[in-house]
């Protein structure tokens, strides 16, 4: 919901200040409207479902994966497509995969979403209404700032989102923000008093190829993004994560395994290596040479994983959203 709209219902009715924290313990419980809110008059419950919406979203569509993956598309009040996906694995962890903003303004060439025309920044309300349509359905126990858009140009929003988030069952500790590498975002996480997580979308182990994939390296170079990643963990003391797309033919050579392990500090970082998606550039390597690709990093002492793939068969997977049903 409008949280700003609620405190400011609240004051206009003359109600005491600990009324709007009532209403949002209830709502991050999973709550599914006002008339549940049964420790609020009822004369208020039926005030505040007239002027204030129970949700920021609409939901317009759901798609249900054959591995349990569910995917949301809302929109905004003022009709902007956005998507979110709820992420379910054999050992009972529920993930929430949200996006920060309508669209990207980023051109990334394996990433779907960068195809969308950009809509602009979520407010933290938007944000935070991704997680509780989550949460009605069930209690859910992480999260990534993952999905369409770059955390770091809503970072203030971001970082209000997350503040609320252990209400919901989510701790700070279980909450990462992945970014591009944009540098001021990387900072402002840094300073935070919140032990958030971060993930960086680093893809390539040179800027050259870097650049192709990812235009935005032309802004902020490897090196820079990699300073800040080690101021990062300097304040913070948490291991960064490092996410490499795999492309075939493209960055997952043995050669291009020894740069990377070269560039990264092993009590720093940890990598992530995600079997590509397809969104129609790429084609993604073989599960032999991702095998391959990890070994050499850990020839080298730096920890790595293979991401499990989930809700391929939605587009919900990583780089796939793109709001394909946006004008159903």
């Amino acid at each position: 919901m409008d949280l700003a709209a609620l405190d400011t219902t609240l004051a206009e009715l003359g109600q005491p200040a600990f009324r709007a924290r009532q209403v949002w313990r209830w709502a991050a419980t999973g709550a599914p409207g006002y008339a549940e809110m049964t420790d609020l008059p009822a004369a208020l419950r039926m005030e505040l479902s007239e002027r204030v919406p129970f949700s920021s979203l609409e939901l317009v569509h759901e798609a249900h994966s054959r591995d349990g993956t569910v995917k949301a598309l809302f929109h905004t009040r003022d009709g902007r497509p956005i998507e979110a996906v709820l992420m379910r694995y054999r050992s009972g962890r529920r993930s929430v995969c949200v996006s920060s903003q309508s669209g990207c303004p980023l051109t990334c060439t394996f990433c779907a979403t960068g195809t969308m025309k950009f809509g602009r920044n979520l407010t933290a309300s938007e944000i935070l209404d991704q997680v509780l349509h989550f949460r009605r359905i069930e209690p859910v126990d992480h999260l990534v700032f993952m999905g369409m858009g770059e955390p770091g140009f809503n970072v203030d929003n971001v970082l209000e989102a997350a503040r609320k988030l252990p209400d919901v069952g989510i701790t700070h500790r279980r909450t990462t923000v992945s970014t591009v590498g944009w540098l001021p975002a990387i900072d402002k996480l840094a300073a935070s008093d919140m032990p958030l997580r971060l993930a960086l979308s680093l893809h390539a182990p040179e800027d050259g190829l870097r650049s192709q994939i990812m235009p935005v390296n032309d802004r902020y170079p490897i090196a820079d993004i990699l300073a800040a990643c080690e101021r990062y963990h300097a304040r913070r003391k948490r291991r960064v994560f490092i996410e490499y797309v795999m492309l075939a033919g493209v960055n997952d050579t043995h050669v291009q395994a020894r740069a990377l392990a070269a560039l990264l500090d092993p009590a720093i970082y940890k990598v992530n290596l995600i079997p590509y998606n397809p969104t129609g550039f790429y084609d993604g390597s073989s599960r032999g040479a991702i095998a391959a690709f990890k070994a050499v990093l850990e020839e080298h002492g730096v920890r790595a994983t293979v991401r499990l793939t989930r809700g391929r068969d939605i587009d919900a997977a990583c780089g796939q959203l793109a709001v394909t049903a946006a004008s159903a």
